[in-house]
């Protein structure tokens, strides 16, 4: 993923609330969100990357949900790195703690290219960056991730928080509210755009919640909402990337052991 907000243990129904877009190159192929019946793992439901075979958001029927975004930073970029997206996949085939799988990730995150990881399971959530190497256990409270760390004031981020905090201000809202947070093309002003070492131009494309050039952007946008007895829902929006037009959507509703 690429812009993950959330809303954690402040709403009256939803103990959490996710609103995330995953952006990656158009050519790199994916696979849609559903359980991992094939690769012998019917409890997770993700999408994958089958290029990598990773996933970049995805639960379990246990409770345990990850999600993962890319750190920008290009001027440390390793080679021949281990795929990120298997940072989300192995923590929910384990059977350990959140604390207890980042402290194994801490050790060897030093190999991997920079990432966010936000990790939980029904009654805490945690965050680790490889960039300033801290676990750190998320408060109750609206939140989001995009290619900084944890709760960066990034513009489009500022803006996504904002929102979902609006929009989650009523008990009963429509999920297409969270959709429309999740599409928003503006760009951020020149004077407001982030400085991460890439191009102007590229960074100004990138600036805005949904990506669309020629070759990159915005292919899905994944809601995930648990309430506070277990009940929970993913649903995964997919869109054409020629057009950013919704090609698919896919709804799954699951109760947490």
């Amino acid at each position: 993923m690429c812009l993950i907000a959330f809303s954690y243990k402040t709403h009256p129904r939803y103990k959490l609330i996710v609103a995330a877009n995953r952006d990656e190159f158009y050519q790199r192929p994916t696979r849609k969100a559903q359980f991992w019946t094939e690769e012998g793992l019917p409890n997770i439901l993700a999408g994958k990357d089958l290029k990598a075979n990773g996933t970049w958001m995805g639960v379990s029927k246990s409770g345990k949900w990850g999600a993962l975004t890319n750190y920008r930073d290009p001027s440390n970029i390793k080679e021949n790195a281990p795929t990120r997206g298997d940072l989300v996949l192995d923590f929910l085939k384990s059977g350990v703690s959140e604390q207890e799988y980042i402290q194994e990730i801490q050790t060897k995150s030093e190999e991997y290219n920079g990432f966010n990881l936000l990790i939980g399971n029904k009654d805490s959530l945690f965050h680790f960056s490889n960039e300033n190497n801290l676990i750190t256990e998320v408060k109750p409270g609206i939140h989001g991730v995009s290619n900084a760390l944890l709760d960066t004031p990034w513009p489009k981020l500022d803006h996504a928080k904002k929102a979902l905090a609006e929009v989650t201000s009523k008990e009963d809202f429509p999920k297409e509210d969270l959709f429309n947070i999740l599409t928003n093309s503006e760009t951020a002003p020149d004077d407001k755009l982030p400085s991460t070492g890439i191009p102007y131009e590229w960074e100004k494309a990138v600036s805005s919640i949904f990506i669309k050039t020629d070759n990159y952007g915005t292919l899905c946008s994944t809601l995930l909402l648990a309430d506070y007895e277990g009940n929970a829902e993913f649903k995964e929006r997919r869109y054409n990337s020629n057009t950013g037009e919704i090609i698919d959507e896919n709804t799954f509703k699951l109760v947490f052991s």
